[in-house]
């Protein structure tokens, strides 16, 4: 038999490694607390005498913290909210969005999800941190690996924008010498 789930609150958080699903099962009126990601139980709690606090657990392969906070609003009810390295969700994927690269290809009829972290210089494929050699070039820097029989080629180089005038970097991917920017 299975058994139907209660959940009151769901997030996706987007990693290097994937994209997590995090949903929260919370029982007014027993405390009982479960954290499943991607459908997978990760924490249970029952019968706790305290409706309001805190969960942490760990999320993906590196680890990375997440912290589900439960406030109790007016009469019998509850808001309730996901801190990811102690970042709100929104803060956290404004950051990600500065400091990492995401590309989506396909090779060989095969779907690739790529994220290049642009602090780290880390390259991470379908969930696999990828071995990679990077190395300053006459106009930025490039990070190569290879994917089955592909060479696989991360260029960043400035650009003067448009606006007011500042400089920027930009990504761009090559895959067997073809370009593909974002």
């Amino acid at each position: 038999m299975r058994r139907i789930r209660s959940v009151c609150a769901v997030w996706e958080v987007s990693l290097s490694d994937a994209v997590y699903k995090v949903e929260f099962e919370h029982g007014t009126t027993t405390g009982k607390r479960v954290v499943y990601v991607n459908g997978q139980e990760v924490l249970r709690r029952d019968w706790m005498f305290r409706l309001v606090g805190s969960e942490s657990f760990p999320l993906g392969l590196t680890g990375t913290k997440a912290v589900i906070q439960i406030q109790a609003l007016e009469g019998f009810s509850y808001e309730y909210s996901l801190l990811v390295n102690g970042l709100t969700l929104q803060k956290f994927t404004q950051n990600r969005s500065r400091t990492t690269q995401t590309w989506f290809l396909v090779l060989d009829q095969v779907q690739y999800r790529m994220v290049f972290e642009k602090d780290t210089l880390d390259v991470w494929c379908n969930g696999q941190k990828m071995l990679s050699n990077s190395e300053f070039v006459e106009d930025g820097s490039q990070t190569r690996f290879v994917i089955g029989e592909h060479e696989i080629v991360l260029k960043a180089f400035t650009e003067q924008q448009q606006q007011k005038g500042r400089r920027g970097i930009t990504y761009c991917l090559l895959v067997d010498g073809a370009v593909i920017c974002s």
